[in-house]
C-alpha cells in the first residue's frame, strides 16, 4: 500500500462552510435529525440508505416531481431497479425554472467560430424552447418519437433538446464533425422521425462544407418525415425546414407530465463488438443525478460554468446540471487551439467563468505548450477547474496551481455516457491530492474488486458498483430481451456493475484511475468500440484483418496503434497509411486516426475466433507475457510473439 500523495491544496474554512455538500449537511441535521463525522460517513449512509439518500435529494432540490405510492426504490436489483414508480415529472421544466424567478437573467452564453457571440436571457431561452415544441408538435411530434440532430455546441441543440424533452420526444445528438457512417451506425438503430441539423460549421478559420455527408445520412434514415436545417454552408434543399422558423412563435412553454422512467434521451457508448451501444436515460433518473452532481461540483445559481465539450461526448448533456441550478452556461463552439492554445482561456477569462471543466488531454497539450495563461490573462473569477475523459497525471496537477492559481479547487471525475455522472470526483470540502480525485460520488457504491470479487483497499482493481443508480441505463433501445445490457456491465460481477476502468481507493476514501480495463477505446473522453474501427479499416481491399488497442495508463500520454493483416500482394507503405486514416477519419471521425500503423502477419485469435485485445492491452501495458494470455486458448499461439517483442521495444 502506497504513501498518501501530497496534498496540493486545502479548502478555508469558509469555503468549505459555503459549500454545496455542507449546506445539504447541515439540512439533513435539521430536517432529518442526520449527523455525520466526517464525508465517509455521510458517503456509507449515502449508499447503505437510498431510500433516505434519494428522498433527501427529490426533497433538499425540491424537484418538480408529483404523484406515486410514496415509494423510492421498489426493487432494488441490478438490472431492472424499478425508482419512485407512479411519479410523473419533466426534466426541461427542472431546467428552465429559472425563467420564471430571473426571466432577465443571462441563461446562455455562446462564443461560435461560426456564428459570433451571443446571449440568451432566461426568458428567451424559455420562449425558444417553447416555440420550437409547438412547431414539432405542429409535424406530428409527440411522446415517444425520436428526434435526432447533428448540431455543434451552440444554442440550437439546447434550445432543440429541451422543446423535445417538455413534449416528452426522445432525443439523440451527434457531433458534426463525426463520419456518415458513424453516424448512421447510431441513427438507424432508433428509427427518428425528425433530424435537426447543420450543413456546415467552422473550424480552425476555415468552413467545412457538411452537405454531401448530410445527403448520405438523410438517404439513409428510411423512417425520416422532416428535415430542419440550420444553413452555413448552402441553402435550403427540397422539402427541408428552416430552422429560423422555428423559433419565431410567441408561446408559453408547456410541459408533459411523464413517467418517471419516461426514456428522455438516448446517447452512445460502445462495446467492442457490434453497433454502437444506444442507451437509454430517464427524465426522472437524470434529474436526481444531475442535482446531486451540483453538489459535488459546488454549483450556485450565481455561478457561470463552462466545460469544454464537444456535441457528441456526454459532457455537453452535464451542462444541464448547471442549467438546472440556475446558473449561466457559457458555450465554446470553435477550435481549442486556434489562434493558439490562449484561445479557451481568454474566453474564460473575458466571461468571467467561475466552473471551468476541460478534458485531461487538453491539460497534457497546455502542460506541453509551456503555457502559463495566469501571467496573460485575468482569471480571478475562476474558482474551480473540473477534468474528465482520461486520468489526470499528477504533472497536470501541478500545472494546475502552479499555471492556473495556487488556490484554485481541482476537481477531476470519472464516470462514463453509460450512466450520464460520475462515479468518483471532487469535493469542496476536502483536500486536493496530486493524482487522485477526492471522493467517491454520493449515492454510488463505488468499490475496487479483485477478479475473485473481493472488495481491494489501496490496490489497482476492477471499478465496480454494487447498488443501484437513479441515471443507469433503463434500457439499451433494440435489446428487447435485455442481454446487451447484461453482457455490458453485468456478466463478471452477478447483479453488480462492472464498469470496465481500473481504480485505486485509497484509506483515506480518495480514489486513482489507471485507465480502461477492457478494450473499449478511448480518445480525449469519446469512447468507441473496436469493431467500428474495424468496419472501416477492414472494407479496405488491401487490408486482410487489423487489431486496434488503446493505451490509455495513468502519467503516460495516451497512445492507440492499429495492427494490420495487409492483403496478400500488398506492403504497408506510406501510401497505404494514408489510406487507412482517410478512412478512418470519413467513416468515423479525426479523433480516432491511430497513432501508429503497424504490419503484422496474423491477429491473435482465440479458438472460437474472437481478436485477443485485452491480452494485447495488458502486454502493451506492461503485463506479464506469461500471464495476460493462454496460449492453451489460442487458435495461433505463435502470433503473439510479435507483440511481446513489440512490447519490448516500447519500454
Amino acid at each position: 500500500m502506497s504513501e498518501p500523495r501530497p496534498i496540493l491544496w486545502t479548502p478555508s474554512k469558509e469555503r468549505a462552510e459555503q459549500s454545496r455538500i455542507a449546506a445539504f449537511q447541515r439540512w439533513l441535521k435539521v430536517k432529518n435529525g442526520l449527523e455525520f463525522e466526517d464525508y465517509n460517513a455521510l458517503w456509507t449512509w449515502s449508499v447503505s440508505d437510498l431510500d433516505g439518500f434519494w428522498s433527501a435529494i427529490r426533497d433538499y432540490f425540491d424537484l418538480p416531481f408529483s404523484g406515486g405510492t410514496g415509494v423510492v426504490l421498489a426493487e432494488r436489483k441490478m438490472p431492472g431497479a424499478v425508482w419512485f414508480p407512479g411519479v410523473q415529472t419533466n426534466f426541461a421544466k427542472q431546467v428552465l425554472r429559472a425563467a420564471e424567478s430571473r426571466p432577465d437573467d443571462i441563461a446562455l452564453i455562446v462564443q461560435s467560430e461560426t456564428f459570433g457571440r451571443s446571449e440568451l436571457t432566461w426568458a428567451e431561452l424559455a420562449g425558444r424552447v417553447a416555440s420550437v415544441a409547438t412547431h414539432l408538435r405542429a409535424v406530428g411530434v409527440g411522446q415517444g418519437d425520436r428526434v435526432v440532430a447533428i448540431l455543434p455546441n451552440t444554442e440550437t441543440a439546447t434550445i432543440a433538446f429541451l422543446a423535445c424533452a417538455s413534449i416528452g420526444a426522445i432525443w439523440s445528438l451527434c457531433a458534426p464533425d463525426m463520419g456518415h457512417v458513424a453516424i448512421l451506425d447510431r441513427f438507424r438503430q432508433i428509427e427518428p422521425k425528425v433530424l435537426i441539423a447543420q450543413d456546415g460549421y467552422v473550424h480552425a478559420g476555415k468552413l467545412v462544407d457538411r452537405r454531401a455527408a448530410l445527403d448520405t445520412i438523410r438517404a439513409g434514415l428510411d423512417t425520416l418525415e422532416h428535415t430542419v436545417l440550420i444553413p452555413v454552408a448552402g441553402g435550403l434543399d427540397g422539402d427541408m425546414i428552416a430552422w429560423s422558423t422555428l423559433t419565431d412563435t410567441r408561446t408559453e412553454p408547456e410541459f408533459a407530465d411523464l413517467p418517471f422512467d419516461h426514456p428522455l434521451w438516448i446517447v452512445y457508448s460502445s462495446g467492442t463488438t457490434g453497433n454502437p451501444k444506444p442507451i437509454v436515460h430517464g427524465h426522472g433518473g437524470i434529474l436526481l443525478e444531475g442535482a446531486k452532481q451540483s453538489l459535488h461540483q459546488d454549483l450556485h445559481a450565481s455561478d457561470r460554468f463552462c466545460w469544454l465539450t464537444s456535441s457528441g461526448w456526454i459532457m455537453w448533456n452535464a451542462q444541464f446540471v448547471a442549467l438546472g441550478q440556475g446558473a449561466t452556461v457559457v458555450l465554446f463552439d470553435g477550435a481549442s487551439n486556434h489562434p493558439d492554445m490562449l484561445e479557451v482561456w481568454r474566453c474564460v477569462a473575458r466571461e468571467r467563468i467561475t466552473n471551468f471543466g476541460v478534458g485531461a488531454a487538453f491539460v497534457t497539450l497546455c502542460v506541453k505548450a509551456g503555457l502559463r495563461p495566469r501571467d496573460a490573462l485575468d482569471l480571478s473569477a475562476l474558482r474551480a477547474l473540473g477534468t474528465t475523459g482520461s486520468p489526470l497525471t499528477a504533472d497536470g496537477y501541478e500545472w494546475v496551481y502552479d499555471a492556473i492559481d495556487p488556490d484554485i479547487w481541482l476537481a477531476p471525475i470519472s464516470g462514463g455516457t453509460d450512466l450520464c455522472g460520475a462515479f468518483v470526483g471532487g469535493n469542496p470540502m476536502l483536500p486536493v491530492r496530486a493524482g487522485e480525485m477526492q471522493c467517491r460520488y454520493l449515492g454510488n457504491a463505488v468499490r475496487s474488486f479483485d477478479p475473485e470479487g473481493n472488495e481491494i483497499i489501496g490496490e489497482v482493481g476492477e471499478l465496480v458498483c454494487t447498488e443501484p443508480l437513479p441515471s443507469m441505463p433503463l434500457f439499451f433501445w433494440g435489446d428487447t430481451d435485455g442481454s446487451r445490457l447484461h453482457e455490458s456491465y453485468f456478466d463478471t460481477y452477478p447483479g453488480i456493475w462492472r464498469h470496465g476502468d481500473w481504480i485505486e481507493i485509497t484509506p483515506e476514501g480518495g480514489s486513482i484511475i489507471y485507465g480502461r480495463s477492457d478494450a473499449t477505446i478511448n480518445r480525449k473522453g469519446l469512447r468507441l468500440g473496436s469493431s467500428e474501427i474495424y468496419r472501416a479499416v477492414e472494407a479496405l481491399p488491401e487490408v486482410f484483418d487489423s487489431l486496434v488497442v488503446d493505451l490509455e495508463f495513468l502519467g503516460r500520454d495516451s497512445f492507440m496503434p492499429l495492427f494490420v493483416v495487409p492483403a496478400p500482394g500488398t506492403d504497408l507503405d506510406d501510401a497505404l497509411k494514408d489510406k487507412i486514416n482517410i478512412a478512418i477519419r470519413e467513416a468515423i471521425s479525426p479523433r480516432f486516426v491511430p497513432n501508429e500503423i503497424i504490419a503484422i502477419k496474423e491477429v491473435p485469435r482465440t479458438l472460437s475466433g474472437k481478436k485477443l485485445e485485452v491480452p494485447v492491452k495488458k502486454l502493451l501495458l506492461g503485463g506479464d507475457p506469461a500471464k495476460v494470455v493462454n496460449r492453451d486458448s489460442m487458435a495461433n499461439p505463435k502470433s503473439f510473439d510479435f507483440f511481446i517483442a513489440y512490447a519490448e521495444m516500447r519500454k
